[in-house]
C-alpha cells in the first residue's frame, strides 16, 4: 500500500452524510488534490476497491456499510481567476461549503448564485445534481470545471455541454462519468447582474419585506429566511433536503390528470411538458408528518424525509419506496429519488 497515503480503517460516515446514518467504510481517505487520487490509482491494491466520492454527503442515502475505499473530497480555496469584461469568473475547490462560497461571492460583490443560497453540500457536489433552487439552476452560471479522471489518472477541463446538465441531472450521474472527481468548479458571474425573482414566493417575500430593488445579498438573505422556515437543519434533524424530483410529464398527461385532480400543482415548461410539484402528491396521499419507525416525512414539506433518530439507510428507503407506490397508485406518476442510493 503506498506509504504517503493517510488511508483509515473502518471509518465511521455518520458526520460524512448529512441523514446522520450510522455506516462505516472499510477504508477511508480525505482527498487534498489531484495528487492523492493519483497516488490512490497507482496503488495496486487501493485501485482494485470499489471507490466511493463523498462531498458533504447531502445526497446520498447509505443503506449500509462501504465494503470499498471512500475517497473524501476536501480540497479548499476559492479566488477570482478572470474577468471577460461581462462577466467575473470565480473558482472554487471541491472540498468547500457551497452555502460559504455563495457568501464568499456575494462580499465580493458578485451575484448569479444568491437564489441557491443554503442548500447543504460541497461545491464538487452542485454540478453533479446541478443544484438548483428558487428558480436558478447550476448551469445558468456554470463556466468550467476540472475533473481527474481515475482511469487515465489525467486531469480534463469540461465545459457546460461537455458536463451534459439537465434537471438535477449531468454526465457525472451516468456510467460515462462515474470515473471523474471533480477537483475545482468556476463560475462566470455577471457583471451587470438582475435579480431572478420568476419563483413566485421568493418574489413576495421581497415585497412584503418593503424591497422593490433588492441586492444580490439580500435575495440571499431572503432565500436563507425562507429555507429556514420551510425545511429541517441536517445539524439537527437527519435529512438530504428534497429527496424526490419533480416529475415532467406531457402536456396531455398533465391534462388527464386535471380532469382527475383539478387542484394537481403544475408547471408550464418550455418544451410543452408540464412539472408536477412531487411534494403535493406525497401530501395528498396523506404522508406529511408520517413516519415509519425512526424515518419520517418533515410535518413542514412532504418533499422531505427524516431521520428522526436512529434510522438506518434501509429504513429511509422502506418509507421512500411505500411513498413512491402510494403516489404512483393515486396518479400513475413515478417519483425518481434526488440522493444516490449506496
Amino acid at each position: 500500500m503506498h506509504t504517503r497515503l493517510a488511508i483509515e480503517h473502518d471509518f465511521p460516515l455518520k458526520s460524512l452524510n448529512t441523514f446522520g446514518i450510522d455506516a462505516k467504510a472499510r477504508r477511508y481517505l480525505r482527498v487534498a488534490g489531484p495528487a492523492d487520487l493519483a497516488a490512490v490509482m497507482a496503488d495496486p491494491a487501493l485501485s482494485a476497491l470499489p471507490r466511493l466520492l463523498l462531498g458533504g454527503g447531502s445526497n446520498v442515502l447509505l443503506t449500509r456499510d462501504f465494503d470499498g475505499l471512500v475517497l473524501h473530497m476536501a480540497g479548499a480555496g476559492k479566488d477570482i481567476v478572470g474577468d471577460t469584461g461581462t462577466h467575473v469568473l470565480v473558482r472554487g475547490a471541491a472540498g468547500e461549503n457551497w452555502h460559504g462560497f455563495v457568501q464568499y461571492t456575494l462580499a465580493q460583490g458578485l451575484g448569479g448564485l444568491e437564489n441557491m443560497s443554503l442548500i447543504p453540500g460541497t461545491l464538487g457536489a452542485a454540478p453533479i445534481q446541478n443544484i438548483g433552487a428558487y428558480g436558478a439552476e447550476i448551469k445558468d452560471v456554470f463556466h468550467s470545471l476540472t475533473a481527474f479522471d481515475m482511469a487515465s489518472g489525467a486531469l480534463r477541463t469540461m465545459t457546460a455541454a461537455e458536463c451534459r446538465f439537465g434537471y438535477r441531472d449531468s454526465v457525472f450521474k451516468h456510467a460515462e462519468g462515474q470515473g471523474l472527481a471533480i477537483i475545482d468548479v468556476t463560475f462566470a458571474l455577471p457583471r451587470n447582474w438582475q435579480p431572478n425573482l420568476r419563483y413566485a414566493e421568493l418574489a413576495q417575500a421581497l415585497l412584503d419585506a418593503g424591497i422593490e430593488q433588492p441586492t444580490a445579498q439580500q435575495v440571499s438573505d431572503t432565500v436563507v429566511a425562507i429555507r429556514r422556515r420551510k425545511l429541517p437543519d441536517p445539524a439537527v434533524i437527519g435529512n438530504a433536503g428534497s429527496f424526490f424530483k419533480n416529475p415532467v410529464v406531457s402536456g396531455a398527461e398533465c391534462a388527464r390528470l386535471l380532469e382527475r385532480f383539478p387542484a394537481l400543482v403544475h408547471h408550464a415548461q418550455p418544451d410543452g411538458s408540464e412539472k408536477l410539484a412531487a411534494g403535493w402528491l406525497i401530501d395528498q396521499c396523506g404522508w406529511k408528518g408520517k413516519h415509519l419507525g425512526a424515518a419520517g416525512v418533515y410535518p413542514k414539506q412532504a418533499l422531505v424525509l427524516v431521520n428522526n433518530g436512529g434510522a438506518s439507510g434501509a429504513d429511509v428507503l422502506a418509507l421512500a419506496r411505500a411513498i413512491q407506490a402510494d403516489v404512483h397508485e393515486r396518479y400513475g406518476v413515478m417519483l425518481d429519488p434526488e440522493p444516490v442510493f449506496v
